[in-house]
Formats: C-alpha cells, structure tokens, sequence
C-alpha cells in the first residue's frame, strides 16, 4: 500500500463495513462471493481524489493529501458512501466516473459470473469495478478496457496498489479485446446507444452480457441459432445513467414540446422515451405508455440479431418493437 495511504487504513476499514452492512440492509450482496468482494476490496484506494459538483460545470475537488484534516475526513467519508464519484473532470465535463457501489452490486449480481470465468469490463474508470471482478474469478481471467491512456494509466496504477494485476488495455471498448477473447462475460460501466456486434463476435457461447441502454440495465445471453450468433435479454427494474460510451454516436435529441410536465419527469417515461427515441414519436410513446399502464423497466427487451436489433416490450416478435442504433455495425 503506497505510504501517502497508509495512514487511512483501519476507519478506512470501518467506513467500507459500515457500506457493506448498509447494502445489505438494503437487500443487495446476497451472494456471499460478491459480499467478501466489497468487504476487502478498498474502494479509497481507487479514489485518491474526486470531484463534487457545486453547480453546473462546476466541481470542488476533493483528495487524500488536503491539509485540511476536515475536508480529508469528508474525502474519506465519500469514498465510501454509496454513490458515484466523478473522477475525471474536462473543461466542466464529467469523463470518468467510480460507479455507485449498490449498482455495481447489482450489475455483477446480474453478470452471474463463476470463478475462473473470462471477463471483459468496458470503461476502466478508477479501476474499483475491475479490482471486484479480480477478487471472485481471477486477476488472469479479468480484461478491462477504455479509449483514454490517462484513465487506463491511473486505473493501472489503482490496480497494484491494491494487489490486482489484470489486463488494463488502452483501445476502442465499442470493438472489444478481440486479442484477449473468447470471453463468458461482458460488463460495461458507460452507457451504450445499442449493443455493438463486436462483442458478440468475442463471446462464447452462453455468456452474458450486462449493460447500461437507454436509462437501464439490460442482461442479455448470447446464443448461436445456426445461422449465427445473437444475443437476447430484458431490462432489470434498476434504473442506471452513466457516462456514454465515448467514439460511438449516441441516439437522436429527443423533442418533447406539448408533453405534460409531470409525464416527462416520471422516470419510467423518460426510459421508454430513451429506448424509442429516433424510431417512435414522443406523443405516440405517451399514448402506449399510457396503453399498456406505465410499464416497470421489466418488461422491455432487447434482441441483438445478426444483421439488426431491436427494442420490445413483452414479447421479442410482438407488436412493440423498436430499432436500436448501429454502435460499429457489421
């Protein structure tokens, strides 16, 4: 442990117990593997610094050698409270973030990965996500991947500080790691506008992909039908917003004009509006909301075909269906 850190260790400990028993509580960390994995891995060592927002494009950095004992207890105390952490901060924009610990929680639990699967992280972020993956298959089995050299650098450097070795790659997380596949396990922490096909191309048979789409997060199983290979899965209930990925085009600017205020703020809406966006009119979206009883996220779908994929609501081949983006299509 580098020495700058050394003197956080045991309320460092306490404060990463005192998150742990708080997701429990919460319902989160049933799988004991994954309860071990918060417990021991240190989640200040992969935060030496961050930024809070005091306003818009406006952040106020927060980090371990402050002089001032007060605002390195609340860097401290932040560290370990269960929300996101904005890590890397450009001109007022947020680049990289340390995702919120009860939905990463989520995502993993979601991933169902078993020791010594292959996985590929897209986005390396700070490196936490990462070092929790080490924990329960393997630093061999663990692949994470961001196009930024500064991110993959520092989320290296957070890696061995903590005792995790796995492969940091600089590169396009959108085409994958095709040097390090085949891959049972795909999770990414940026938000995609669909799901690129080159995943699938790295993916063995039966893996799962977990992913950030529209304000969700989808689970999706990878199968091969003979004519070859497709992916299909719903959405869980979680409501997820993460930075997007970065070098692919994100879906259109959705106009709302003549919407009722209350409808664009519900959550639920705002999902559907995402997923459909480009494909079906904002006020025909109200009017199958509406239809169909506010939908829970559940109940959306996602195939990816060989040549095209699409969104659905219940059924993959019923009458909701909406085309999804083309993130480097075949």
């Amino acid at each position: 442990m580098g020495t700058y850190l050394e003197p956080y260790t045991e309320p460092a400990d306490e404060a990463r117990r005192s998150l742990v028993r708080s997701m429990v509580a919460d319902g989160e960390l049933t799988d004991p593997a994954w309860r071990l994995a918060f417990e021991e891995v240190p989640r200040h060592l992969f935060v030496p610094y961050y930024y809070v927002p005091t306003g818009p494009g406006e952040y106020e950095r927060l980090w371990c050698e402050d002089p001032d004992p007060a605002r390195r207890e609340r860097w401290l105390r932040g560290a370990y409270h269960d929300g996101p952490l904005a890590t890397r901060v450009r001109d007022g924009v947020l680049v990289s973030s340390s995702s919120q610990p009860s939905i990463m929680a989520r995502m993993l639990d979601a991933l169902e990965v078993r020791y010594g699967d292959s996985v590929l992280e897209i986005g390396a972020g700070s490196g936490y996500n990462a070092a929790l993956l080490c924990h329960r298959v393997g630093d061999a089995h663990v692949t994470t991947v961001d196009v930024d050299p500064e991110i993959t650098e520092s989320a290296r450097v957070h890696l061995a500080l903590a005792g995790f070795h796995p492969a940091v790659v600089t590169g396009d997380g959108a085409r994958g790691v095709p040097r390090r596949a085949p891959f049972d396990r795909i999770v990414a922490t940026c938000t995609l506008p669909s799901v690129p096909y080159d995943w699938l191309a790295q993916c063995r048979p039966d893996a799962r992909i977990v992913a950030p789409l529209s304000t969700g997060l989808i689970a999706l199983r990878v199968r091969d039908d003979g004519r070859g290979r497709f992916a299909e899965g719903r959405f869980l209930r979680t409501p997820a917003y993460f930075v997007p990925l970065r070098g692919v085009t994100g879906p259109p600017r959705v106009g709302v004009a003549g919407l009722p205020r209350e409808v664009l703020d519900d959550d639920l809406f705002r999902f559907l509006l995402t997923l459909t966006a480009g494909s079906l009119d904002p006020r025909e979206a109200l009017s199958l909301w509406e239809r169909e009883h506010r939908p829970m996220r559940d109940r959306f779908g996602v195939t990816v075909g060989v040549r095209r994929q699409w969104a659905w609501l219940d059924d993959p081949s019923g009458p909701y269906a909406w085309e999804l983006g083309d993130a480097h299509g075949p």
